[in-house]
């Protein structure tokens, strides 16, 4: 009977369709940015954009619907794209199986599939290490949403972030919360929790050139990854010598462990902005907020992303098209990848209510249509699936 159940419940999360970006949502003027206007998802219409900056593209993201409902995920990696990869291919089947064990999304649920993630990823570091030792040193942000029977449950570790847009009762106005919590030593708090932790360790968190780094090295206290810094094994010859700190590792000084979040949709909730720490670095929560609220839907995730190439551009003091003209690699020194999904919510929708039992439906099982590929980590990096 459970053997039965397993297989029904799998059968109605499994994607309707998937996706992968191509050439034909390749923005004219900017051949590093790519974009796809809107797509329907589970409960409501969603827009994503990404620009790349570096020689190799290291954000990755992802969002997946179906009866179930909607998950968005951003993986930013770091030292290369072999983490962010990793996450992309196997954190949703981890969340995929053990929503179905444990009968529905909880935030146990998304912290196990990030224990399991991080497993996955530490085996491939393991093989790899004697002929390709510097993997060590790469790592992954993570941000995860789901929206499961009106609930969004947000898991994060790293510095990027989800905000919820919504509309004040009050004034009308939009108001933007952050609801993901960012993990880099340049916030006061997150410093306080490393030395609360490492109270025996006065270097655990180093002011260096003006920036705040955990062990004077990385910026962000948690990630995917990033061994060197949570396995003595790992932080040795012959991984190069300025990723090596001087004393053995006693203990991890960065985390894997995500903080979890469960927000109760309500109809004043209007959208969720999931977006690598490359938005955030020139677009405030409130002025991307006032954006997405301001415009169209179709459109909206590269609108963003657009808004703050401009704000790049005017720190370096330059025009936004001599930006646009910049290569991949040599762009970098002006901003970061990014990557944006904007989800809108559809309150009619997330008010449908749902259990394990009614995904078990005459919807399911699903079939994939014929000529479909899956989706490859190869091109974009951008793997979407939705309903017809």
């Amino acid at each position: 009977m459970f053997d039965w159940l397993v297989k029904m419940v799998m059968a109605c999360w499994r994607p309707v369709r998937r996706y992968t970006q191509g050439r034909d949502g390749t923005d004219r003027q900017d051949p590093l940015l790519w974009s796809k206007d809107l797509c329907p998802h589970a409960v409501g219409e969603f827009s994503y954009a990404v620009v790349q900056a570096n020689s190799i593209l290291e954000d990755m993201s992802q969002v997946e619907t179906g009866s179930f409902g909607t998950y968005v995920g951003i993986y930013d990696g770091h030292g290369g794209p072999d983490a962010s990869r990793c996450i992309n291919a196997s954190l949703y089947d981890f969340v995929l199986k053990n929503t179905t064990e444990q009968g529905g999304m909880s935030c146990d649920v998304l912290c196990q599939s990030f224990k399991e993630v991080e497993g996955k990823f530490l085996e491939i570091v393991e093989r790899a290490w004697a002929v390709k030792p510097q993997i060590a040193a790469v790592g992954s942000c993570c941000l995860v949403g789901a929206v499961w029977d009106s609930k969004l449950y947000i898991a994060s570790l790293g510095d990027s972030r989800a905000v919820l847009g919504s509309c004040s009762r009050d004034t009308g106005l939009p108001v933007a919360k952050q609801i993901s919590t960012e993990h880099n030593a340049s916030i006061e708090s997150i410093r306080n929790e490393l030395f609360a932790k490492h109270s025996d360790d006065p270097q655990i968190v180093v002011l260096k050139h003006g920036v705040w780094r955990v062990k004077g090295i990385i910026q962000i206290s948690r990630s995917i990854g990033d061994f060197y810094l949570k396995k003595a094994e790992f932080n040795q010859p012959p991984l190069i010598a300025r990723f090596r700190l001087p004393d053995p590792l006693k203990r991890p000084v960065i985390s894997s462990e995500p903080e979890c979040n469960v927000i109760t949709l309500g109809p004043d909730d209007e959208f969720v902005i999931f977006a690598s720490d490359g938005l955030w670095e020139h677009l405030s929560s409130k002025e991307a907020v006032d954006i997405v609220y301001s415009h169209p839907r179709a459109g909206i995730a590269r609108r963003l992303i657009k808004a703050a190439l401009q704000k790049a551009a005017t720190k370096r003091e330059m025009r936004y098209s001599d930006l646009k003209g910049i290569e991949r690699g040599i762009r970098r020194h002006f901003h970061d990848d990014i990557t944006v999904v904007v989800l809108y919510l559809d309150t009619k929708l997330l008010n449908r209510g749902g259990s394990i039992s009614n995904h078990i439906s005459s919807k399911c099982p699903i079939d994939m249509p014929k000529g479909d590929n899956p989706p490859s980590l190869v091109s974009s990096n951008m793997n979407l699936a939705f309903n017809k």
